[in-house]
This record gives structure tokens, C-alpha cells and sequence, in this order.
């Protein structure tokens, strides 16, 4: 298989690829997190998540139209900072966003899976089902690009279509009216930081969408279809989103989705459709997981072989056949198994938000100081995705100190890391 196929992936295809990975960590790992946070508003956090995601998005299709390439962040940060360090590292902790993705996503599976059998979530066969899913959408990426398209394609289908009947089903079950959505009634008072943390992570469930960036250079007619591809799975995913949200919301209490947050939607359809619900449910996690981890995995090995070719990130063969693109298939494999064995759900996920929001700040400013002229993207809309970024990571950082700062500890130290080991690596390599 070649490094990269020009032409090899078509617009729905592409849509394919951002809405796997959006709805296979989005809705089912993030749902009972986030209403947590926020309480009965929870749904609207989907929304202002949205919002947010859409103003960064703007950014993205700008860079897109004007540099589509299968490297995606890692071009569009060089494109901004050149070929340097600040490219590299963010670049980095892009990618290593997307490798934790991989690891939620895999945990979620395991949640899922298990709740055939009724075994506990504390199980350790959370993990180990986290693994066995890993490989094998590592097994499926070394097939090459149609065979991702392909499942990619059917597995969306299959998960859009199952997730829209379920809220459907369970919001006519409830009862639901338009007057439940004006009239939500909050209990408790909750800090204007904690609606802030659920943001944070409402954008975690958008941030697929940079998947389809990383496969520019593939995609057919990228200028155009790269953007519309963003667009469409945003709005794609914002729809079935709010209807989950909202079924979820009228058929459980909030102490009943934050005690079942890592299977919210599995416990959300035993009022309205008994067992048989919760099997459907279980069989729409399981491919909406399984579609995320191949989408996730195909983007982030195309955006670190392409960093590797430009000389950016050290690489090692260890002996291994194959291309570069492979080796990186490879590696970021064990790393999303590693995850997946030692950190929970929660932290998963707040890692995984922290790098992400950080990334984005640093493209969004790129594009602001150094390129706006050049792909004419406008000022304001630029600056409001910088703004909304920091308020809602500043937030959400204020929330992990006070409950969970061996969380902040990690992000800070693993920045730190990837920073000076980038600008070590390079000053080596400009050295020889």
C-alpha cells in the first residue's frame, strides 16, 4: 500500500470518517460526563458546543480550501508557524488528542459490551475488550483506504440511522412536547465554571471533524469537498446530539445518568423499550465505537507519517517491514493500548479536552498573526474561536484543579515534554 492515494476517498466517504469518530466518542462517552457538570441543562451544552465548534471550524475550512494535504493540522501549523518547533509540538499534541480519543473510545466499548452480560464497569474486561477493539481496527486500516471507506460508509449508516430510531423511539415514549425543551427545570445550582467544564467536553464531542483534515490530500476535489465535508458532519452530528440528549434527559434523572455516565444510553432505553432496548442500544454502541477507533486511527497515522517525512518527529524502524505510514499505525496503536489499560473515563477525557482546546488556540492564533490575508478568512470570526477557547479551557482548568489536578499535572508535564523534546530533536537534526 502507498503512503497516500490521490482521489481515494470521496466526499461521503469523508463525511463517513468525521462523523465515526465525533459520534463514536461524542454521545456515548461523554453524555453522562457532561450532565454531570451541568445538570438539566445538559442538551444545550450539546448546542453551545456546537457553536463553538462551528466558529473553529471556520478557521479549518479556510486552511483547507487553500492547503488541502493529507498531513491536515500538521500543514496548516507549518503553513502559520513555518517548519519549526511551535509546528511540530502542536502538531504533536494533536495528534496525541486524537490518540487518547482512541482510548476513550475504546473504554466506552468495553462499558458498552458489557452491559450484555451484566457485569460491573469496574471490570477488567473494560480494558481488555478496549484492547481487543484497537487491533482490531489497526487490522483494518493496514487493508488500505476502500476498505476503510467501505466500512467506515456502512458503519455510519448503521449507527446514524440506530441512534436517530432510539431517540426517536424514546422521546415519543416519554411523552416529549416542544414545551419540555423551554421548561427545563434545574434542581441544583451549579457554578458558572462547572457549565463551563461541560462545554470543554461538549467540544471534545465535535472535535472529529479535524479527522477530515488529515485526509486532505485523499480526498476527491479537496479545495471544495474538505469544508463541505466538516459542515456536513457537524451538522449531522449536532442533530443526533440534541435528540439523544433530550431522550436521555425524559427518561432518566440527572443522579441516574451521572451513576450510569459511562453507559448513559444503554441505561436511558430500559424505561422506554425494556431488554430489547438495551440490546439494540449495546449493538449501535458497539458500531459506532468500532467506526470511531478506524476513523481515528486512519487520520492520526497520516498526520505523524507525514511529520516523520518532513523530518519533524523522530522515527526508529525497529526492524519492522513496511512504509513509514505503517511504522506509525504501529506505534500509534501501542500508545492508544497503553491509555486504554491505565487511565479511566474520566481522565481520558479531560487529557484529551485540555490538548485539544490548547491545539486549537495555537492554529487559531497562527491563522490570525501570520496567514489571514492569505486564505482571507475573516478577523472576527477568528478572534471569537480564540475568545470562546480560552474562556471555556480556563474554566475547565479551575474545575480539574480544585477536583482532579493529578489531570492537570499530566497535561502540563506531557506538554512540556513534547516541547523540549521537539526542540532538542531539531536542533540535533540541524546539527548533523
Amino acid at each position: 500500500m502507498s503512503t497516500y492515494k490521490k482521489n481515494s476517498i470521496s466526499l461521503t466517504g469523508a463525511v463517513s470518517l468525521g462523523t465515526g469518530v465525533m459520534i463514536g466518542a461524542g454521545i456515548f462517552a461523554l453524555l453522562g460526563q457532561i450532565a454531570e457538570l451541568s445538570g438539566n441543562f445538559f442538551p444545550f451544552a450539546f448546542i453551545a458546543g456546537a457553536i463553538i465548534s462551528g466558529f473553529s471550524a471556520y478557521g479549518y475550512i479556510k486552511m483547507s480550501n487553500a492547503f488541502p494535504s493529507s498531513g491536515g493540522i500538521a500543514m496548516y501549523l507549518i503553513k502559520s508557524y513555518g517548519k519549526g518547533n511551535v509546528a511540530a509540538s502542536g502538531a504533536l499534541l494533536m495528534a496525541f488528542s486524537m490518540i487518547i480519543n482512541e482510548s476513550l473510545v475504546a473504554r466506552t466499548f468495553g462499558s458498552y459490551s458489557l452491559q450484555l452480560f451484566n457485569v460491573s464497569n469496574n471490570s477488567v474486561w473494560v480494558p481488555i475488550l478496549g484492547v481487543i477493539l484497537i487491533v482490531g481496527a489497526f487490522l483494518i486500516n493496514i487493508s488500505g483506504n476502500n476498505i476503510i471507506e467501505r466500512s467506515s460508509l456502512t458503519m455510519a449508516i448503521i449507527k446514524i440511522g440506530g441512534i436517530s430510531i432510539f431517540a426517536i423511539g424514546a422521546l415519543w415514549a416519554a411523552g416529549f412536547s416542544f414545551q419540555d425543551i423551554v421548561n427545563v427545570n434545574n434542581d441544583s445550582t451549579y457554578p458558572i465554571t462547572d457549565y463551563l467544564g461541560a462545554l470543554a467536553l461538549s467540544i471534545l464531542a465535535y472535535k472529529g471533524f479535524t479527522t477530515i483534515t488529515n485526509s486532505g490530500g485523499e480526498i476527491v476535489n479537496p479545495n471544495k469537498n474538505v469544508g463541505r465535508a466538516i459542515i456536513i458532519s457537524l451538522a449531522i452530528c449536532t442533530i443526533v446530539y440534541l435528540l439523544v440528549a433530550f431522550s436521555v434527559s425524559l427518561n432518566l434523572t440527572i443522579s441516574e445518568i451521572v451513576t450510569a455516565k459511562d453507559y448513559s444510553l444503554a441505561e436511558a432505553s430500559k424505561p422506554a423499550f425494556g431488554k430489547y432496548g438495551l440490546w439494540f442500544t449495546v449493538g449501535i454502541a458497539i458500531v459506532a465505537t468500532i467506526s470511531g477507533i478506524i476513523a481515528s486511527i486512519f487520520a492520526v497515522s497520516r498526520m505523524t507519517a507525514m511529520l516523520t517525512d518532513m523530518k519533524l518527529i523522530p522515527h526508529k524502524h525497529f526492524g519492522m517491514p513496511g512504509n513509514i505510514q505503517r511504522h506509525m499505525l504501529v506505534y500509534v496503536t501501542v500508545i492508544a493500548i497503553v491509555l486504554t489499560v491505565f487511565f479511566d473515563l474520566s481522565r481520558i477525557a479531560s487529557l484529551g479536552a485540555i490538548f485539544y482546546l490548547v491545539m486549537d488556540i495555537g492554529i487559531q492564533w497562527g491563522i490570525l498573526k501570520n496567514i489571514r490575508k492569505e486564505i482571507k478568512a475573516n478577523f472576527f470570526m477568528v478572534l471569537t474561536a480564540i475568545i470562546l477557547d480560552i474562556v471555556v479551557l480556563s474554566g475547565f482548568l479551575w474545575i480539574k484543579v480544585s477536583s482532579d489536578v493529578t489531570v492537570i499535572i499530566v497535561a502540563l508535564v506531557a506538554m512540556t515534554l513534547i516541547f523540549f523534546g521537539e526542540k532538542w530533536f531539531l536542533k540535533r537534526s540541524d546539527n548533523k
